[in-house]
């Protein structure tokens, strides 16, 4: 199949496949909502319903409304995420896995999506890929970015749907073949960035051992290549306020909100970074845009 360019004109697409809800808000939503804003066309498939999750909002523990009725609960708090960020989205219809946890770890739960076989899963999304004919695609690394079991399938959906969206001979009933130009790995937390965070704070005077502890949680030579930096320098308060649309699972006071936007941008950190994977283009590295040699 010959390169599939945008015409002179043609509006710019993005699907992004996350795993659970609220996934979307703390992995790459600083660069989704940039590209809204720029006029592309953004799109957020959410693997499965987070029926699993807990309340990891130590304000809301123990919440009896929030315990019984927790899928209906993750699609509000999509809903207003969506709302937020100014993305499309859509739900693949996988039933969430959960963490196993404990020694030996438990079975995962039967008809859960990480069990369900690569192939069968990345049916809907090789027929979202023919319809919403994306440009770019991301999705997280083989080992899912931190190994939860649909992280980790989500990752094998998307390669797998990536590689079949674009086989003429596969499943025609699904659509019109459609090659996605590039396939991003989502590159969001590495020893390097926060070590490099800790430092520029250590230097002008301020140090953080919390941020400094974060840094050595990170195996020294486990960081993954960074090809492209996407620079949300404008949108950090809209992905601050996506996570906080997810209540349930965000604590406001926690991990994802230590670092004040003030420092993100001082010290030029103030990026999503990522990993171009596959790219059916040429392309120059390092990037600045997902885009880049498709505009």
């Amino acid at each position: 199949m010959p390169e599939v360019l945008p015409e002179k004109g043609d509006q710019l697409r993005l699907v992004a496949v996350h795993a659970h809800p609220d996934d979307e808000s703390s992995k790459g939503a600083g660069s989704m909502a940039r590209y809204v804003r720029e006029g592309a066309q953004v799109t957020v498939i959410t693997c499965t319903g987070g029926e699993r999750g807990d309340i990891l909002n130590p304000q809301l523990a123990g919440d009896e409304t929030i315990l019984a009725d927790m899928p209906a609960v993750r699609r509000t708090e999509m809903a207003a995420a969506q709302r937020v960020l100014g993305v499309d989205h859509e739900w693949l219809g996988f039933v969430d896995s959960g963490l196993p946890e404990g020694e030996p770890k438990p079975e995962l739960p039967e008809g859960c999506f990480a069990l369900v076989p690569v192939e069968e899963a990345a049916r809907p999304l090789v027929e979202a890929i023919r319809r919403l004919r994306p440009h770019v695609l991301t999705t997280y690394d083989e080992n899912g970015g931190y190994p939860h079991p649909d992280h980790i399938q989500a990752h094998r959906v998307s390669v797998h749907a990536f590689e079949m969206a674009a086989d003429p001979e596969y499943a025609p009933e699904l659509g019109e073949p459609w090659e996605v130009s590039k396939l991003y790995y989502i590159n969001g937390f590495s020893r390097s960035r926060f070590t490099g965070i800790a430092t520029f704070l250590r230097d002008r005077g301020t140090p953080d051992e919390e941020l400094e502890a974060m840094a050595e949680r990170f195996p020294a030579g486990t960081d993954r290549l960074v090809t492209t930096r996407v620079d949300i320098s404008d949108q950090l308060e809209v992905r601050d306020a996506a996570l906080r649309a997810h209540a349930t699972q965000v604590d406001p006071l926690g991990f994802f909100f230590h670092i004040p936007n003030d420092v993100l941008r001082e010290s030029r950190f103030a990026t999503d970074d990522y990993e171009l994977r596959t790219s059916r283009i040429g392309v120059t590295l390092p990037e600045t845009d997902l885009f880049a040699g498709l505009r």
